[in-house]
């Protein structure tokens, strides 16, 4: 992914992660860094940053037999998940997530990296989204990381 300057900062690199599930779904995780502030003196590089981020997790693929089994149930409801119905789906393998930012600090720049996996994944099939799947949801936690580069 090209370099874009943001006002703020430079975002110099992001790919979204991948996470394949023993049930034969694949979801997307996408996390970004929404800010990052110099706060001071670390003995990591020398700086320390408080690093705001923020994602989220999507479908890519749900097997039609798990569509199909959702396709007459009610829709979640949309404020809160619901207490019954969910089951512990394992993770097969995933790809982590990452977006990657240059901040100028002084006459240095500083490389900020931020990934993301999933930890744990739980599906409902007592209800469906409105895309027709089943309702997953997906405990997911990330790491932030910094060096200088200039």
């Amino acid at each position: 992914m090209s370099a874009t300057n943001s006002g703020v900062y430079t975002v110099v690199s992001s790919r979204p992660g991948l996470v394949v599930l023993t049930d034969g779904s694949r979801l997307v995780l996408r996390v970004v860094i929404v800010g990052a502030r110099y706060v001071g003196f670390s003995p990591f590089g020398g700086a320390n940053f408080a690093v705001k981020t923020a994602g989220g997790v999507a479908s890519l693929h749900v097997p039609e037999e798990l569509v199909e089994a959702v396709r007459n149930k009610p829709l979640a409801p949309p404020d809160k998940p619901p207490q019954e119905g969910w089951e512990l789906v394992d993770i097969e393998s995933q790809e982590p997530a990452w977006e990657e930012i240059e901040l100028p600090v002084g006459d240095k720049r500083y490389r900020i990296r931020v990934s993301g996996e999933a930890a744990m994944v739980s599906r409902n099939t007592s209800y469906r989204t409105d895309m027709g799947e089943p309702l997953y949801l997906v405990f997911w936690s990330t790491k932030i990381m910094w060096k200088p580069v200039g």
